[in-house]
């Protein structure tokens, strides 16, 4: 005699798997927010799980799940979103501010609104709070002198945009003082293959596969060589803006070869060729750069 099938469908199983994971989040988010200390000096709007070790935990996990494809598993920048450990904020500092800015957006960016419950908004503003600095500076740096380094001294414009003016081989600096911190700024610029900038092959899709500001060689079947950026690539094709910024749309099965280098066309700018100083007051001038609108 058959036996009866008591095995539950694979596809309820999962749901019923997400349920129960759902259910004990906002179990624990809510037990956190009972028990989150009321002190009559604070603001009716400030973070009731300020500080709490497992909200920071949860707010952790929420960030990686939600935040991430745009600004980096680590908050630290990523192919549309800026660095969000450098203490910056453009829109509001304050955990309020913060937190209007995670459920509203930014009308006019990349930064979307976004309909989380409350609690995990303020458990992604914890774990935020645990990233930036403890105090944050101004860099030390004469920025009126590195507005002329940038844009006399070195050829940083040929490559950088900032605000419509400059080249765009490389990434566009307009809103870099929000985007990224002073250690990042150094690092790209005195070891600029160590970390290569990502962005998206989509701009409108953040969630899809990125480009990489690598340098690209191709080589055509006349016996051409070209070397730039790709700015667009798929299976079959490949969009190259080569180092005199011309923007050349190939045929894959046209060409002899394409390689990725895995470095950047930008140079090292070691201490022989840019001081401690001169670098000092570069990323100072850097720094000012906020754009006419930000992102979170």
């Amino acid at each position: 005699m058959a036996r009866a099938n008591n095995r539950v469908p694979l596809a309820r199983r999962h749901s019923s798997m997400r349920f129960s994971r759902w259910i004990a989040r906002t179990f624990t988010l809510a037990t956190l927010l009972f028990l989150a200390p009321r002190m009559e000096c604070q603001s009716p709007n400030a973070n009731p799980v300020a500080g709490n070790p497992d909200a920071i935990k949860e707010g952790t996990s929420l960030f990686r799940s939600n935040c991430s494809p745009c600004h980096g598993l680590n908050a630290r920048g990523g192919g549309r979103g800026p660095d969000l450990t450098t203490g910056r904020w453009i829109h509001g500092s304050s955990d309020d501010q913060i937190f209007h800015t995670i459920t509203g957006g930014v009308p006019g960016t990349d930064m979307p609104a976004n309909d989380l419950p409350e609690l995990e908004v303020w458990a992604i503003v914890a774990y935020l709070r645990t990233l930036a600095p403890a105090v944050q500076a101004s860099a030390a740096g004469d920025a009126a002198r590195g507005n002329k380094i940038f844009w006399e001294k070195l050829p940083c414009s040929r490559c950088h945009m900032v605000n419509g003016k400059g080249g765009t081989l490389g990434p566009e600096l307009s809103r870099t003082g929000t985007s990224r911190s002073d250690a990042y700024l150094v690092e790209s610029i005195r070891e600029p293959n160590k970390d290569l900038t990502r962005y998206p092959r989509d701009p409108n899709n953040s969630f899809g596969p990125t480009l990489v500001y690598d340098t690209v060689v191709i080589e055509t079947t006349d016996g051409k060589s070209l070397r730039g950026v790709a700015k667009n690539e798929d299976t079959f094709s490949i969009q190259l803006l080569d180092i005199e910024q011309q923007l050349h749309l190939f045929q894959k099965k046209d060409l002899k070869s394409i390689s990725h280098e895995r470095k950047s066309l930008m140079p090292a700018y070691s201490e022989k060729i840019l001081s401690p100083t001169d670098l000092q007051d570069l990323v100072a001038y850097l720094q000012t750069l906020r754009g006419d609108q930000g992102t979170l």
